[in-house]
């Protein structure tokens, strides 16, 4: 996880963080994400399968380069892997759901 969020890169480590954050299901992170990543994120964590040619070339013309879509992508989905990973862990504790 370290590696995806401290090497270098197009983007920087504070949004691949604030990336990783909101899609592990902190809802507050990244409210200062460029406009378009809030929504594309919450795609990438929650139903990947649902993110369009369409998306991707909006965000491209919004700014985003290929290598910080990339990069964003991954932090998103290492934060939807242990956001899971947290859930499945207390569900065999016996914990509630949060």
């Amino acid at each position: 996880m370290e590696t995806v969020l401290s090497t270098p890169g197009d983007t920087t480590p504070a949004l691949r963080r604030a990336a990783l954050q909101r899609a592990k299901g902190d809802r507050g992170a990244g409210e200062d994400l460029p406009k378009g990543l809030a929504g594309y994120i919450d795609t990438v964590a929650r139903h990947a399968y649902k993110v369009t040619d369409a998306d991707i070339a909006a965000l491209q013309r919004a700014g985003h380069s290929d290598d910080s879509l990339f990069e964003i992508t991954v932090a998103a989905a290492v934060g939807a892997a242990l956001h899971r990973l947290d859930r499945g862990m207390a569900a065999l504790r016996g914990e509630e759901p949060d």
